[in-house]
């Protein structure tokens, strides 16, 4: 998509609908585990069909009607190799073969015997019975308790392609229905988002950083705060460039310093030979104001910057300096907290002030409690050294994420399918559509609190009463916090209805389960690159559907005719008539902007890719335009300047989120003066699969240990366990337990482990809450409460415990075959 400007660049995001919105198998030892019986596998051609996916272009090649491999396409830069796993995920143990039905629910209705959710038990059904079984529970919930009783605020990743968008589909169905609750914010950015346009004007978390030729040549210092790019780079929301890879691979080779701030040594550290520093998890905020205080006491901090460009800073320093507290922020204060130097603070102050830097943050800093003010203080800390808006200078908060600062080509905006409701301008994901809305990551406060009043941005609603709920494209039983509490909250649903092409953990805990395709068993049309938008590319069905799958499209349309509302959904048009309809809004936009690009025909049945030249993107510079004449590019703040006091949010009135960013003491962290453990939990993004996409691939056996998902444990204290490198250790803590398999490293700070978030949820009594974790899903860990009452994110960065090394009986994990009859 092209990022030539804000505007252009929100209404892509709004477009994207975020919430609505040669690698071969072979080559890693990866053969197919699901063999042909059952699947169609005639009528489509044999050869090699390009088309995409999170992780890049390929190329698969089919014969006999079957994937047989994947390769990158060759415009690749960076191909991942998490591609070997796009191959198995069609053919996987884990596939959703029939429409399915709990057996309890199918025999006694809605309702029946919550308590057996999760173990198995399930009938195969026709779809005429599927399809007649959703629709008439959808009416009867409607009409039974009202339009606030049915949630389809689904959230996830989904697959991408700007037709079988599956979350904006479940929302155009459920539009046409009557109504339901929908969810606003996401998990990535839940804090930040709302932050950050009280402080900056706009979400910032998405939008185009100063681009990577630009920090090559004039960036002396990079720090990448709690962001690890080498590996989140991988992914990205539309179809993978890997843009950012170039970026990275000139910096290291112009040999620019770059600091790592982390408590793991991360991929991007290594990649780099970067100096590493591991503060205490949850404390970067104090590590922040010990920075901010060295420079007002040492007089490096830019007053000509913070009297033209912020407003705030006087009512921000009383603070800083311990005026107001008697607590002065000083690096000393600081070093308490963070256990990093004082010395090594104060050098940092210097450095930064010294040297023209890019302070590069993560999404993780803001997924913990009051996680707003770690990105509140980041962008104060840049707005003291003064160099926001200079080439090179600054901050940003996308370097790690789908490639951001990637040059965005000159290209046309390639639209997609609506949920056809009337959604709030701007993003998408920021929707207040529905009967009622909540925070995503409040849902199972929604379920165990119906009727209580909650805060949000300065706003109060009471929680609706839901009875039922209908995801796709999401696994909230992998993505949410404190499983446990989730799985009692669960209870709450009358139905539960999941729509995905595998036996994730959130669908083993259904009613009713619809198998969809996968996105290579359709046709769909994408962009290359959410910031480059380098390329418009086919995303040809390479093979038909394997068992009953049926697209989201003819799901929904489905239901949608059985509720009376076929012709509104489809608006009369196939599946390709859609795509046309895409392609040739982006064609009008392409010749009003004399860039070159064939007709749809020539297009589809030619290459079925069309590139985009990148000029004036090679430049961009972030905030180059406010500070360049700050009355004529105002930001969309109040004052028009950044805020580092906002007068709105000091309206408010939050005991948890005051008008200028501040440390306060998480209710656990490592090192805490009330924390019970004495192991921070690290909740990283996985190397080797998006959050808990392919997981149920056999890519999974290239990183587990003894059958579960890693441990990574810093060896003085597996010393002090007795554990040993390859031991099965259980992770717990008050909120429950898992298995993991203990990895041993100096490259994890002491008094810290890591088990990466997104490994499946395999509990050894589905429906119990407390039950042991047979895999090793990290957020039956993690602490669910919302970061503070004005972003209300999660805080999936929020844990302690303790590991010991597994003494109880054996165990099989299970999660990775189909359950009781659906295998």
């Amino acid at each position: 998509m092209s990022i030539a400007s804000k505007e252009e660049f929100r209404a892509e995001l709004s477009r994207r609908s975020f919430l609505n919105y040669g690698v071969a198998l072979g080559a890693l030892g990866l053969a197919p585990s699901l063999l042909v019986n059952g699947a169609r596998a005639a009528g489509m051609p044999d050869g090699e069909i390009l088309t995409g996916c999170h992780w890049g272009a390929f190329r698969a090649k089919v014969e006999g009607g079957r994937m047989v491999s994947v390769k990158p396409w060759e415009k690749d830069p960076a191909p991942s190799h998490q591609l070997a796993g796009v191959l198995d995920s069609v053919y996987s143990p884990t596939r959703i073969k029939y429409p399915m039905v709990r057996r309890a629910w199918l025999e006694k209705g809605p309702g029946a015997d919550v308590e057996s959710r999760g173990t198995g038990d399930f009938v195969r059904v026709s779809w005429d019975k599927a399809i007649e079984l959703v629709a008439k529970e959808l009416q009867r919930v409607e009409k039974t308790y009202g339009p606030a009783a049915t949630f389809a605020g689904s959230y996830g990743w989904k697959s991408p392609g700007r037709l079988h968008n599956c979350q904006s589909l479940l929302r155009r169905m459920m539009n046409l229905k009557g109504n339901f609750v929908n969810s606003s914010g996401d998990y990535s950015t839940g804090a930040a988002q709302i932050i950050m346009p009280h402080v900056v004007g706009t979400l910032e978390m998405y939008e185009q950083q100063t681009v990577w030729p630009v920090v090559v040549e004039k960036t002396e210092l990079m720090v990448f705060w709690g962001a690890d790019p080498v590996v989140t780079n991988q992914i990205s929301w539309v179809i993978g460039d890997h843009g950012g890879y170039e970026g990275m691979k000139a910096l290291k080779a112009k040999g620019t310093k770059v600091i790592c701030i982390d408590p793991v040594r991360t991929e991007t550290a290594e990649f780099f030979g970067a100096e590493w520093l591991a503060p205490r998890p949850q404390t970067d905020v104090a590590l922040m104001l010990g920075i901010a205080h060295t420079l007002v006491v040492e007089k490096l901090h830019d007053e000509k910057f913070l009297k033209t460009y912020t407003t705030g800073f006087d009512k921000f320093l009383p603070y800083l300096m311990g005026e107001t507290d008697k607590t002065p922020k000083s690096a000393e204060w600081a070093a308490a907290i963070c256990e990093i130097p004082a010395d090594t603070i104060k050098d940092l102050a210097r450095r930064f002030a010294k040297n023209r830097t890019m302070l590069a943050g993560g999404f993780a800093l803001q997924r913990q409690q009051y996680g707003e003010q770690r990105h509140w203080m980041l962008v104060t800390l840049a707005s003291m050294l003064g160099q926001i808006g200079l080439p090179g200078g600054g901050f940003g908060f996308s370097y790690h994420y789908a490639n951001g600062g990637t040059p965005s080509a000159d290209a046309p905006v390639l639209t997609g399918i609506t949920d056809g409701g009337k959604a709030k301008e701007g993003a998408a994901w920021m929707t207040e559509a529905g009967a009622a809305t909540i925070p995503c990551a409040r849902v199972v406060d929604m379920l165990l609190n119906p009727g209580k009043e909650f805060d949000f941005n300065g706003t109060k609603a009471k929680y609706p009463d839901v009875k039922m709920a209908y995801w796709v494209g999401g696994n909230p039983f992998v993505h949410h916090q404190d499983r446990n509490r989730m799985v009692e909250a669960w209870k709450k649903f009358e139905t539960f209805i999941v729509q995905d092409f595998q036996w994730t953990p959130t669908a083993r805990f259904a009613d009713i389960v619809l198998p969809a395709t996968t996105s290579y068993e359709r046709n769909d049309i994408d962009s290359v690159g959410d910031y480059a938008g380098s390329a418009i590319l086919a995303m040809k069905k390479v093979i038909d559907p394997v068992f009953e799958s049926k697209t989201d499209y003819d799901i929904f349309a489905l239901i949608a005719d059985k509720l009376g509302k076929g012709k509104e959904f489809t608006e009369g048009k196939t599946e390709l008539e859609w795509i046309k309809s895409f392609y040739d809004a982006a064609l009008t936009q392409a010749k009003a902007k004399k860039i070159p690009m064939p007709e749809f025909d020539a297009f589809w049945n030619g290459a079925g890719v069309v590139e985009f030249p990148v000029t004036t993107g090679k430049s961009f510079v972030r905030y180059a335009k406010f500070r360049e004449d700050p009355l004529l590019e105002p930001l969309g703040t109040p004052s028009g300047k950044i805020e580092i006091y906002s007068k709105n949010i000091e309206k408010m009135g939050y005991d948890d989120c005051g008008p200028h960013p501040m440390w306060m003491e998480p209710k656990e962290r490592l090192g805490g003066p009330t924390t019970k453990y004495k192991l921070a939990i690290a909740t990283s993004h996985p190397k080797s699969r998006l959050h808990s996409q392919l997981c149920g691939t056999k890519l999974r056996e290239t990183y587990q240990i003894a059958g579960h998902e890693p441990c990574l444990i810093n060896v003085k204290d597996a010393e002090a366990r007795g554990i040993k490198d390859g031991d099965v250790v259980r992770v717990f803590n008050d909120r429950g337990q898992i298995l993991a398999g203990a990895k041993l490293t100096d490259k994890i700070r002491p008094g810290v482990v890591r088990v990466n978030e997104g490994g499946w949820y395999d509990p050894i009594e589905p429906g119990k809450p407390g039950s042991l974790c047979r895999y090793g899903d990290v957020n039956v860990l993690t602490m669910d409460v919302g970061t503070s009452k004005l972003g209300q994110g999660n805080c999936a960065h929020s844990a302690v415990g303790e590991v010991e090394k597994y003494a109880g009986p054996a165990v099989t994990v299970g999660v990775f075959t189909a359950p009781k009859g659906a295998e």
